[in-house]
């Protein structure tokens, strides 16, 4: 026994409350609902914080890091998958949470310094969970209460959260891996045949299929803002893609941008330049009668929700082609809004600007962009996050 043991056994415990002996008896609250739990959940966030990362790096790229235009499906899935496994993270958390609470309560508080650690980084990890849950909600529900970035501290607490959880997963691998091999036939008789167990009434078995039967619940009622085949059941999805101007939805108006009155202004010229022999400048009326192609792609909102649309105009290559952009060019689209402003412009990678579907759109669904669509042009590409598919564009500069 260590000097620190001995000085902590000297406190007496205290008696009242979650600290009396024996209070918590419930085999719910034993170690292999927590381990079962603790599977389930590093799943969980893991999936949520991979697909996450990826879409960071999509939208702020390292100069090692390249994200391709095709498939065109493929950022709809993972950050549908980063949405849903978020959400279904929820009910998962707070199960756990009840599981666990009254580890929380032991005295002494902590036996030694390496337990000390232990119960710092739990700290980090917890505070980090509900943060990133909580506020990850609220985010896609538009319920914003807060004057953070919210982009910036998600992702700061993401790794602070990650981080706690793997240093939390080497601290009691051994103890889940115990606590799942070993055999406890006496309780599997007693969970198969639905007899109450300790102290409550619900059997371990039950307790972890109502927390299973929960997180189904919640994501079939919000994934089909995603995966269309279940919008009908999708009852507490934030956002349903069929509703919106011209059928898709809008996050942000024009007159929240702030450019209502540029972008319908009679002198409109999109100008294209940057690192070309031959700088465009092109009218609404020339745009159009330049020619045409035809795409079907997704909008994939960093919230979670897609909407697939046809959309109508001018292949960026064309333009690129006109202008004499070397193969293999990078642009930057901006938009009227003011800059600095979040989101007003986007980089093109070159997959993305040589890409035949890589447009500067001018109808949506077969009518001419409505102003909160973008009017009277807005870019838009395949395997791109929404954010990236800049509205109201005036200026492509090729890099």
């Amino acid at each position: 026994m260590t000097q620190l043991d001995e000085r902590l056994r000297r406190f007496a415990p205290p008696r009242i409350g979650p600290f009396r002996p024996g209070v918590f008896r419930g085999r719910l609250h034993q170690e292999r609902a927590a381990a079962w739990l603790g599977v389930a959940l590093g799943v969980s966030f893991t999936v949520c914080f991979l697909t996450g990362l990826l879409s960071h790096l999509i939208q702020h790229p390292p100069q090692w890091f390249a994200w391709p235009s095709r498939p065109a499906w493929v950022y709809r899935v993972t950050q549908g998958a980063h949405v849903a496994t978020g959400i279904a993270s929820i009910p998962l958390l707070l199960a756990k949470l009840w599981v666990v609470y009254p580890r929380f309560w032991t005295w002494p508080p902590f036996r030694s310094a390496g337990h000390l650690v232990e119960r710092i980084t739990l700290f980090f990890l917890v505070g980090g969970s509900l943060f990133m849950l909580f506020t990850g909600l609220g985010s896609i529900a538009r319920f914003r209460p807060w004057s953070f970035s919210f982009p910036a501290a998600h992702y700061s607490a993401s790794w602070i959260t990650i981080g706690a959880l793997v240093a939390h997963v080497g601290a009691k691998l051994h103890v889940a891996a115990r606590a799942l091999a070993r055999e406890d036939r006496a309780a599997r008789t007693a969970g198969a045949r639905g007899d109450p167990v300790g102290t409550g009434t619900l059997s371990r078995r039950g307790f972890l299929g109502a927390v299973a039967a929960a997180v189904g619940a919640v994501t079939i009622a919000t994934v089909g803002q995603t995966v269309r085949p279940l919008a009908a059941a999708s009852v507490l999805a934030p956002r349903d893609p069929r509703l919106g101007p011209q059928g898709v939805p809008v996050n942000r108006t024009a007159r929240s941008a702030g450019v209502t009155q540029t972008a319908r202004a009679p002198d409109f010229r999109l100008t294209f330049g940057g690192n070309v022999p031959t700088p465009l400048e092109l009218t609404l009326d020339e745009l159009r009668a330049l020619p045409q192609r035809e795409a079907v792609l997704a909008i994939a909102c960093v919230d979670g929700w897609s909407a697939t649309a046809t959309w109508r105009g001018v292949p960026v290559r064309d333009l690129l082609s006109m202008a004499g952009a070397p193969e293999g060019s990078a642009a930057t689209v901006a938009s009227l809004q003011a800059p600095g402003t979040a989101y007003a412009s986007s980089e093109l990678e070159p997959s993305h600007a040589w890409d035949p579907d890589t447009l500067l759109a001018l109808e949506l669904n077969g009518e001419v962009l409505h102003i909160d669509h973008g009017f009277p042009v807005r870019l838009i590409g395949p395997n791109r996050p929404g954010v990236m598919q800049t509205k109201w564009v005036h200026a492509v500069s090729v890099t």
